[in-house]
């Protein structure tokens, strides 16, 4: 069956502008497939916890000298790259903050990009062992991050970029919502332009 996995990363929970637009994302693929099954993970108001000196002795033990408590310092590792293993499309949602991905996704990402699990270790480097899937990532920022003009870095989207590659997954579609912070008609210009990206990603049937 069908999946879906929505990553909303904004610790303004459901009032974000970009888990707004994420939401529109998901309410497209599910109109495109209506018996999909919906996972999601609000990491900005639920934040999965940072990984601990636990997690990285388990990585350092091979896994047939597993002892339970290396086990149970991968459970949620596992659990959520399980979840991306149940999913063959992605959405993920999340504000810039400070040029990058808040704390709460990068923990999120952490415990997913793990060695001999999500990806291979190589000759040729990090190798993906998930399968590739649509994704789609709506970023939220406060300033200007485009155009020819005064603007902030952006960390996330190649950041992003590299990470899901790391894990195999290469068709992955960035929106950025910008210039958030200076007023209404602001906004309505970035929904504005976000509903035409949408509808060029996802065309409404």
């Amino acid at each position: 069956m069908s999946a879906i996995l929505a990553i909303y990363a904004s610790p303004r929970g459901a009032a974000s502008h970009s888990e707004r637009v994420g939401r529109m994302v998901v309410e497209r693929l599910l109109r495109r497939s209506p018996d999909a099954n919906l996972i999601i993970r609000r990491v900005g108001v639920e934040p999965p916890p940072h990984i601990d000196a636990a997690y990285a002795a388990a990585m350092e033990t091979p896994e047939a000298h597993h002892a339970a408590a290396d086990r149970q310092a991968l459970t949620r590792s596992e659990e959520m790259i399980a979840e991306l293993e149940a999913t063959d499309r992605l959405v993920i949602a999340t504000p810039m903050h400070n040029f990058t991905v808040p704390s709460t996704l990068k923990a999120w990402i952490d415990h997913v990009v793990r060695a001999r699990r999500s990806f291979a270790l190589t000759p040729r480097g990090k190798e993906g062992l998930l399968a590739d899937r649509p994704t789609y990532v709506v970023v939220s920022a406060g300033g200007v991050v485009s155009g020819d003009g005064p603007r902030q870095p952006d960390f996330v989207t190649p950041y992003l970029q590299h990470v899901l590659s790391v894990l195999g997954i290469r068709d992955v579609r960035f929106h950025i919502l910008e210039s958030l912070v200076r007023g209404p008609e602001a906004v309505h210009a970035a929904e504005r332009r976000a509903r035409a990206w949408l509808d060029l990603q996802l065309p409404e049937e």
